[in-house]
């Protein structure tokens, strides 16, 4: 088991990781969602030994890892960049860890080979890196992390830099490949809500550096525990709506949850695709994104900015006035501190 408790780093004064305690179990995927900028990078790194946290530890199977240089950690890392060594070709690129930690060529040699067939590339071992693409680069990368069967394995973003079919192809090869890694600990870090939904056994929301939330990824999006976990897990971002006991804006009453909260100024969050074109309340389009077959609509509606997905191409242009339909009994409600309310 992978454990990390208090881990804290500062860089400038201001904390790039705050207060981060975590368990993780081999054999499971756990991806860590989170912003540009919320602390997924740095908490690998940290993992890894690549910087070193101000306080806390990070402990395998117990073993402290605090003070240990990263050639002596046990872990495997692919970054978001195609990290291979261009001179070499592709089964000496996987070799190398093997190598260098004392493996006889040959043993290493076989190994990497059959590190590459599982990743769909073994026709391929006798080319150089440059005559590959970048699927099939970051391809490599991955079974070079693979073949070194370390115990943690550690996936920053991967599959960033390649298109969108490319993505949707090795995110389900991944997790095929994962499948038989049963005494591994991975973690899967990504900006993608639904991806992050997708793959992981467990999620682990963070946001400034700080875990807002972790379980198992339905738990976690049925019910966000605060706002920021809500703003995290969901995309589109979820629509706040502020609103007081009796009802929310002009837009009719809340139903049974808001008449049972206290008297006081809350905030309902309310999905993009909880909005419906449609409906008796007339807003005005300020930009449409057509995204793959959906669409997004961007909306300002009695002072309010709001987005409506809907499963479809749907073109509007900006000044529009669409009628919308808004499901309020559908909505998240929080309190004045962020925090869920009312359940």
């Amino acid at each position: 088991m992978l454990k990390i408790t208090d881990l804290e780093l500062l860089v400038g004064g201001v904390a790039h990781l705050a207060a981060i305690n975590a368990s993780f179990q081999p054999g499971t995927l756990t991806t860590i969602l989170g912003r540009t900028g919320a602390g997924k990078t740095t908490l690998m790194r940290a993992i890894a030994g690549l910087i070193a946290p101000d306080r806390g530890q990070i402990l395998l199977d117990g073993t402290g890892w605090t003070r240990l240089p990263p050639w002596k950690r046990p872990v495997a890392m692919v970054t978001q960049q195609f990290i291979n060594y261009p001179h070499l070709n592709v089964r000496d690129n996987v070799a190398f860890p093997l190598v260098r930690a004392g493996v006889a060529k040959a043993d290493a040699a076989a190994r990497a080979e059959a590190a590459l067939a599982r990743v769909g590339l073994a026709a391929m071992v006798d080319r150089r890196p440059s005559a590959l693409s970048g699927g099939q680069q970051q391809r490599v990368a991955i079974a070079r992390a693979l073949v070194k069967k370390a115990p943690v394995l550690l996936l920053d973003e991967p599959f960033v830099n390649l298109d969108y079919n490319l993505r949707e192809a090795f995110r389900k090869d991944l997790v095929d490949l994962l499948a038989v890694e049963t005494g591994t600990v991975v973690l899967y870090a990504s900006t993608d809500p639904r991806e992050a939904l997708q793959m992981g056994d467990q999620i682990v929301l963070l946001a400034d550096g700080r875990i807002v939330q972790s379980g198992s990824p339905r738990d976690v999006f049925a019910n966000p525990a605060s706002l920021t976990a809500a703003r995290v897990v969901n995309d589109p971002p979820i629509n706040p709506i502020p609103f007081h006991q009796n009802g929310v804006a002009d837009f009719g009453a809340l139903g049974q949850q808001a008449i049972t909260l206290p008297s006081g100024a809350y905030t309902l969050g309310l999905r993009a695709s909880d909005i419906r074109a449609g409906g008796p309340n007339q807003a005005r389009v300020t930009l449409t994104e057509v995204t793959g077959s959906e669409t997004l609509t961007h909306l300002s509606l009695n002072g309010l900015d709001l987005v409506m997905q809907e499963k479809s191409v749907v073109l509007r242009s900006p000044g529009d006035v669409v009628g919308v339909h808004l499901d309020l009994h559908k909505g998240l409600v929080f309190g004045a501190d962020g925090q869920r309310a009312g359940v």
